[in-house]
């Protein structure tokens, strides 16, 4: 059933009466922040089967793959900042200067005040949840707004939202992108958006107009180089993983695969037998294989299997938003598979002899958000130093995501900001310098006419 978008006079309402609750002082004592944080995580586990169900009616994720990429992320994320909120909250000393001696010098942490967290579809309760636990725990409020094509997810968000938190705290609104675009013209203290590059522009150029600070977490092609000296059967399992979670709908899936053309042949059949590990003979059967999201997704991936040989896999069922895992290879570079972020379980090899002509390929393209490296750790480091990427692993994907020690952001293209653990926290705060002065004490050569200004310009 289709999302009803919430009228514009809702939407303003909601507004100040938010802009109201963050004024009143309501939300910045660490006691009430606690309160949120505890009252949020027993909601996510009341509500673990309605949330899981939504999933799989609107994306057949099953409730093991739920768990384990979105609930238990938010979870971890709650734990993590109900943990060190204390220590986030307190005031940092910073050294003071002889010059302004004896004045003390401090940084406090404080809520930006307003905040809109606009989510997008492929993980619909972890990319609309995780930021809310940064705007709870720095003392903000919150409008949240789910992605409409994941109807189900929205509407259980929107009821669980309802039931734990006063809607002058946290909100949710719904609606297509008139609905975005609404909310966009608005002014806030903060924007977290989730999505692609070219709605991030937008959403930047629309934020600057009140000059409103902007997270973006956006996409692009990550790409996997797989070189010489790879363990081929790592490799493939882990790629392959890392390929089909969500059906390839992972903003830092590997996006496409760069191989030395000595590994190509050993990569295809390790390959093969990775995906049937992981999903069986056909993955079309597999309760753990996501479906694409909608009829246009279904389209327009399923529409890049022609451009290439088809290595493995290769098979579709419009009817199921059903694509089977697929390698190919003899791709074109200038081909729209190789310019597209795919977002799909579609993966287009290419081969290199050089690690040269790889690292020259990445640093051709746009910065991804995301680049992996197969090989000895070494040489990856190396090409680490030489490429530029929101987060990367060595010998691995996706799972830099996982370490809440670990800030998560995009770089260029692929966005700006940074959020999990503390990130989080200080993505939804103000970093205040402030300097403290006694009453009794004064320094005379700050003031005119500077008597003795030639010996206090030693310690200037």
């Amino acid at each position: 059933m289709k999302l009803e978008n919430t009228p514009a006079e809702r939407i303003e309402a909601l507004a100040a009466a938010q802009k109201a609750c963050f004024r009143s002082g309501a939300t910045l004592p660490e006691k009430f922040r606690r309160t949120m944080l505890r009252r949020f995580d027993a909601a996510l586990v009341n509500w673990e089967k309605r949330l899981c169900d939504a999933l799989w009616q609107d994306l057949h994720k099953s409730c093991e793959e739920a768990m384990l990429t979105e609930l238990s992320i938010v979870r971890g994320e709650i734990r993590h900042h109900l943990r060190h909120l204390r220590a986030w909250m307190r005031p940092e000393s910073r050294p003071t200067p002889l010059k302004l001696l004896p004045s003390k010098s401090r940084i406090l942490a404080e809520p930006l005040g307003q905040a809109l967290i606009v989510a997008p579809w492929n993980y619909p309760v972890q990319l609309l949840l995780n930021p809310l636990v940064g705007a709870i725990s720095a003392g903000c409020t919150a409008m949240l707004k789910p992605s409409p094509y994941t109807p189900t997810v929205a509407r259980t968000i929107e009821a669980m939202i309802r039931e734990i938190f006063d809607e002058e705290y946290v909100a949710v609104v719904q609606g297509n992108r008139e609905v975005n675009r609404k909310l966009f013209e608005m002014r806030w203290d903060v924007i977290f958006f989730t999505g692609s590059p070219d709605l991030g522009r937008q959403v930047m150029e629309a934020a600057a107009r009140h000059l409103t600070p902007v997270v973006l977490e956006l996409g692009g092609k990550s790409p996997c180089i797989v070189d010489r000296g790879a363990d081929i059967d790592v490799a493939a399992r882990r790629i392959a993983w890392g390929k089909t979670l969500n059906a390839g709908q992972t903003c830092i899936a590997p996006d496409h695969l760069l191989i030395h053309r000595s590994l190509q042949e050993p990569f295809v059949k390790a390959y093969k037998e990775a995906l049937q590990r992981l999903h069986g003979e056909d993955a079309r059967q597999s309760p753990h294989y996501v479906r694409l999201v909608n009829d246009r997704a279904f389209e327009r991936v399923a529409g890049y299997i022609p451009q290439g040989k088809v290595l493995v896999g290769g098979r579709t069922d419009a009817a199921e938003r059903y694509i089977e895992p697929t390698l190919l290879a003899e791709v074109d570079p200038a081909a729209p598979v190789m310019r597209e972020e795919i977002f799909g379980p579609v993966l287009p090899m290419l081969t290199f002899e050089r690690i040269d002509e790889a690292v020259e390929f990445v640093t051709g393209r746009e910065k991804p958000l995301a680049l992996y490296y197969f090989g000895p750790e070494a040489a990856g480091r190396e090409v680490l130093r030489r490429t530029s990427s929101g987060g990367a692993c060595l010998n691995d994907t996706i799972m830099h995501i996982a370490n809440d020690q670990l800030p998560f952001g995009g770089v260029g293209n692929s966005g700006m900001g940074h959020y999990h653990g503390r990130e989080s926290f200080e993505a939804f705060s103000h970093r205040r310098a402030v300097v403290i002065t006694p009453k009794r004490f004064d320094l005379p050569f700050r003031y005119p006419p500077y008597r003795g200004f030639r010996w206090v310009k030693r310690i200037l």
